[in-house]
C-alpha cells in the first residue's frame, strides 16, 4: 500500500469574521491511499490558529504517516494522538479504502437519499446590517435553527439583533445558538449570560477561552442558559482526560468537531462520557471540503441525535468540490443521483 498528501487551499466566497478574526482562506490537506489501484481518501482538516496540532512540523508529520502507512490505522491512531486533525484524515482514509465507494463510507438512509440531517444556518459576524441580511436569508432558506457568532461588535448591537429576531420569530419557530468563540471575560460573562437569556437563546458555545476549568465551572453552575463546550475539548486525548474535565465543568452540552478531537473514534468517546453525566451534544464541521464533511456526516448521521448539527459549511468556499451533498428547507441531503467531481482522486494525486 501506497500513502500520499497533498495541501489545498479553500477560499471564501466572501471574507468571514469570528472574534478570533476575519477568515479569507482555509488550508487544508488530503491524504490518499493507494492499494493495488484501490484508492481511499481522507481529509486532514487543519485549522491555523485553533488546532492544537497547528505545529511547524505538520508537513513533516504528514511525511512521516504517508512512510509508516504500513502500521495500519489503529497504531497510526494512537501515535498520532498529538496530531487529532492528522489522526482523522488517517480513520477517514482506512475506511474510505476499505468501503465499495471511496466517498461512501457510512451506507445508511442518508446515503440513499431517504433521510436528511437537520442542520444549523450560520450567521457570521460583520456590521448589524450584514449579519441581519444572513439571518433573513437562512429563515427564507428554511432554516429552524440559526447559529450566531457573536463577541466582535459591540455587545448591546448583537442584543439589539437577537431582540430584533425574537421579536419576528418565537421560540417555537426559530432556535437561536449563539457562538462567542471564548469573547467574554471572565468578570462579565454572567451579566452578558443573563442578558442574552432574555432573548430566549437555547446555549451559548464557549463564552470564555478555553483552558480554565474552574472559571467555566463557576459559570456553567450558575448560568441563566445552557453553556456548550467547544474549544474547552482541544488537546484532552485520553479517556481520564476527558471524564475529569466533563466532570469538573459539568457543562450542559459539547461540542464536537472531529477534526480537532481526533477523529470518529475519539467524538465518540466523549459522546460516551457526556451521555453518563447527562450532559447534551451535537457535532459540528470545522471548515473542511466537501470531502471531510461527507465523511462527517455519513457518521453523524448514525449517531442518531436528533437535534440540529452544524454541517452547513459546504457552500462556504469558491473552490470546494462537486459532491452529492445538498441543502435544502434547513437539512443536509445526500443526493445519490448526483456524482462527485470527475477525476477527483486523481487530482488529489498530481
Amino acid at each position: 500500500m501506497e500513502a500520499s498528501y497533498k495541501k489545498y487551499d479553500l477560499n471564501f466566497k466572501r471574507p468571514s469574521g469570528t472574534s478570533r478574526g476575519i477568515l479569507k482562506k482555509k488550508e487544508t490537506w488530503f491524504l490518499i491511499l493507494n492499494n493495488h489501484g484501490k484508492f481511499g481518501i481522507g481529509e486532514c482538516g487543519l485549522f491555523r490558529g485553533l488546532s492544537i496540532d497547528d505545529k511547524a512540523d505538520y508537513e513533516d508529520k504528514l511525511s512521516w504517516t504517508c512512510s509508516h502507512i504500513h502500521f495500519g490505522k489503529e497504531r497510526l491512531l494512537d501515535d498520532l494522538k498529538d496530531y487529532p486533525s492528522i489522526a482523522f484524515g488517517v480513520e477517514q482514509a482506512f475506511i474510505s479504502l476499505q468501503s465499495e465507494d471511496p466517498f461512501l463510507l457510512f451506507p445508511s438512509s442518508f446515503t440513499k437519499s431517504m433521510a436528511a440531517i437537520e442542520i444549523n444556518g450560520l450567521i457570521w459576524m460583520g456590521d448589524k446590517e450584514y449579519m441581519q441580511e444572513q439571518i433573513a436569508q437562512k429563515i427564507e432558506s428554511g432554516f429552524s435553527c440559526i447559529k450566531i457568532k457573536i463577541g466582535a461588535i459591540d455587545f448591546d448591537e448583537e442584543l439589539s439583533l437577537l431582540n430584533s429576531l425574537r421579536k419576528k420569530c418565537a421560540e417555537e419557530e426559530i432556535e437561536i445558538r449563539v457562538d462567542a468563540n471564548g469573547a467574554f471575560k471572565e468578570e462579565e460573562a454572567l451579566d452578558k449570560l443573563n442578558k442574552l437569556a432574555a432573548c430566549e437563546i437555547h446555549s451559548i458555545e464557549q463564552p470564555i477561552k478555553q483552558g480554565f476549568p474552574l472559571k467555566m465551572k463557576n459559570i456553567c453552575k450558575n448560568t441563566p442558559l445552557p453553556v456548550a463546550l467547544d474549544e474547552e475539548l482541544i488537546g484532552h486525548f485520553t479517556v481520564k482526560e476527558k471524564e475529569d474535565l466533563l466532570q469538573t465543568i459539568l457543562p450542559q452540552y459539547i461540542i464536537l468537531k472531529p477534526s480537532l478531537v481526533g477523529g470518529f473514534k475519539a467524538c465518540e468517546e466523549w459522546i460516551k462520557i457526556a451521555e453518563k453525566l447527562n450532559i447534551g451534544w451535537w457535532i459540528t464541521s470545522a471548515l473542511e471540503s466537501n470531502i471531510g464533511l461527507n465523511a462527517i456526516a455519513q457518521w453523524t448521521y448514525t449517531l442518531n441525535n436528533k437535534i440540529p448539527q452544524g454541517l452547513g459549511t459546504g457552500l462556504l468556499f469558491t473552490n470546494n468540490f462537486d459532491s452529492p451533498l445538498r441543502i435544502r428547507d434547513g437539512k443536509l441531503f445526500y443526493d445519490r443521483d448526483s456524482s462527485w467531481e470527475q477525476n477527483l482522486i486523481n487530482k488529489l494525486c498530481t
